[in-house]
């Protein structure tokens, strides 16, 4: 996750680099290049021919939001040259953030500044926390399935899996899934993981993830064998928690995922009504 004062910087830089023209908030391709972290436009470019591809596809006229022009720059000795550039509207930029490497922080950030209306840094950085939320629960669902498929593997049917992810939640959190959904009022038809913090998401994921690894490496076979794994790896993940102050039955509920998750994408569609 990005530290708030490195959001806060981004924040100031996409800012700064914005101007509006003809009533329309803008921000110059060239500028968010280096933006973005993007040191050759070749490369740049290619990732522009992506968005505006993606803005054709959503019906939109792509001179409306990505309009040619030309800008003078220095080259030395006082002397100028005229190079390509691109209007882009804020819609413009977050077609380009979408298609952009989420693993680069730069990038990340773009993808949430982009998306909301409010310019408060305060609501960029609440965004970037909901949406690291949501894919650490979507990462920990991609994971499960992985483990499931191991198991399957192994003679552990659904059942036996559901009893095995049900130990790996108590050793974790020291409930068991009833009492830990009653601790944390989760509807007694969802899943407990929709309702838990990033960080209780993750460490869920990252047991089972050891499980799925060390199930083929010791070639663990049936229920018992691989039951016993979950839990050693689960409690291994309860005791760095406790190490660093976190107590995971203790750390507040969250808001509903698959809510944060609806309201996201509901925002993500606003960007291109006011553009």
């Amino acid at each position: 996750m990005i530290k708030s004062e490195e959001i806060k910087k981004l924040f100031t830089q996409f800012e700064n680099a914005s101007a509006e023209i003809e009533g329309v908030v803008c921000w110059s391709a060239r500028e968010l290049q280096s933006l973005l972290g993007y040191s050759k436009w070749e490369n740049f470019s290619k990732v522009i021919d992506k968005a505006k591809d993606a803005c054709e596809n959503a019906g939109e006229k792509i001179t409306n939001h990505f309009p040619d022009v030309r800008k003078m720059v220095q080259i030395g000795y006082g002397v100028e040259k005229a190079i390509e550039d691109i209007l882009l509207t804020r819609y413009a930029c977050y077609l380009i953030a979408q298609n952009g490497d989420p693993r680069k922080e730069q990038i990340a950030f773009a993808q949430n500044y982009f998306a909301v209306q409010t310019r408060r840094a305060e609501i960029v950085e609440q965004r970037l926390l909901e949406t690291e939320r949501v894919e650490a629960r979507a990462k920990l669902r991609e994971t499960e399935k992985r483990l499931s498929g191991v198991l399957y593997e192994r003679g552990v049917d659904d059942k036996g899996f559901a009893v095995i992810r049900s130990k790996g939640d108590k050793a974790l959190f020291q409930l068991d899934t009833s009492q830990l959904k009653r601790k944390m009022g989760v509807p007694e038809n969802r899943p407990v993981a929709d309702f838990l913090p990033t960080v209780s998401i993750k460490a869920k994921d990252f047991a089972a993830a050891m499980t799925a690894e060390n199930v083929q490496i010791k070639n663990l076979q049936g229920v018992p064998a691989i039951e016993q794994e979950h839990v050693d790896n689960n409690l291994g993940v309860r005791k760095i928690m406790i190490e660093r102050g976190l107590v995971p039955e203790n750390l507040p509920p969250a808001e509903d995922v698959q809510k944060v998750k609806r309201r996201l994408k509901s925002e993500e569609k606003k960007v291109l009504k006011t553009n």
